[in-house]
């Protein structure tokens, strides 16, 4: 296996704020005008549950010339969509969720950096076993949507540099599971997979020959046949107007048996409503991966913004 915690220096120009954001969001919120047209086009049937969630948020901060506390003028944007369409009809059921995430950051004097970027897609099929338990097959795909850099990194000679470290397919994980799926509440699953077979694909040639992610040099894909997978979902109004909503998802090479090199990742939300369009959210992210860093990752927002939603069912 290779690990590489540090790229070798790559330096590219990088659009400003508003070339980058715009392209952005305008893909992201044309995906939400054609979920929400599709939405409302179609008829609801008593074997579909749908749930459609889209939002953007703002924040912005600024500071006078003399202000003696500090500070530095910043303005950042954020937009996601989350989509559920579940199928369920006797002992068979069949679950999809598209949810999609991109938000930047842009501090008076540096040029616009990401804070948050994530697609991930999911398709499952059940059949009923019990009234908790499933058989399932599913195949996912988690990647991001734009570059992403090691900024103000330092050259020998003193001059900085950012690095690309990752791009959109660089890297890509699809993973098909096959196992069994613990459904004791609505709000709560858990899906065992004993044969979760997962492709690395590192699309980047500058990134493949470095042996990024954990291919090859030189390599472009790495398939890892023999592995396991769980993944724990959590969604529900832990109070009025408040939701608490965390994905968990652990992979293990059966090859690579060891804690170090066992994979964790959680995504954490909670939302709290403010009125029928307003939110207010704190976000999470804690990664473990040994194929791109041996050590904790963190990414964490607070953002408040517009949302809307829709849902042809009720809790």
């Amino acid at each position: 296996m290779n690990t590489v915690s540090c790229f070798d220096p790559l330096y590219l120009h990088k659009p400003q704020f508003t070339d980058i954001t715009m392209k952005k969001i305008t893909l992201l919120f044309a995906l939400v005008c054609s979920c929400v047209f599709t939405l409302q086009g179609q008829e609801d049937t008593t074997y579909w549950k749908k749930d459609f969630r889209a939002g953007i948020s703002f924040n912005q901060a600024s500071f006078s010339d003399n202000w003696t506390g500090g500070g530095v003028n910043s303005i950042g944007l954020n937009a996601f969509l989350n989509y559920k369409a579940n199928y369920a009809r006797d002992i068979h059921s069949w679950d999809n969720e598209i949810d999609l995430a991109y938000g930047v950051l842009s501090n008076e004097g540096q040029s616009s950096r990401k804070s948050l970027d994530r697609v991930f897609l999911d398709t499952k099929y059940g059949r009923e076993l019990s009234s908790k338990w499933i058989f399932f097959t599913s195949l996912s795909l988690l990647t991001q949507f734009a570059d992403g850099f090691a900024y103000d990194q330092v050259r020998s000679n003193g001059e900085t540099y950012d690095s690309l470290i990752s791009s959109l397919f660089a890297p890509a994980f699809v993973t098909s599971s096959w196992g069994f799926e613990y459904n004791p509440a609505d709000f709560f699953k858990v899906r065992i997979g004993p044969f979760s077979p997962r492709l690395t694909f590192v699309n980047n040639d500058r990134l493949s020959d470095l042996g990024a992610y954990g291919v090859d040099p030189g390599d472009n894909l790495r398939a890892e046949w023999l592995a396991f997978q769980l993944l724990a979902d959590f969604n529900k109004d832990i109070a009025e107007n408040l939701n608490l909503k965390w994905k968990y998802i652990l992979f293990s090479n059966y090859e690579e048996l060891e804690l170090d090199k066992v994979d964790h990742r959680l995504d954490l939300i909670l939302a709290a409503k403010v009125n029928s369009f307003l939110d207010v959210s704190l976000g999470l992210i804690a990664i473990y991966d040994f194929d791109q860093v041996d050590e904790l990752q963190f990414s964490q927002a607070l953002n408040m913004g517009i949302v809307y939603k829709f849902k042809n069912y009720e809790d």
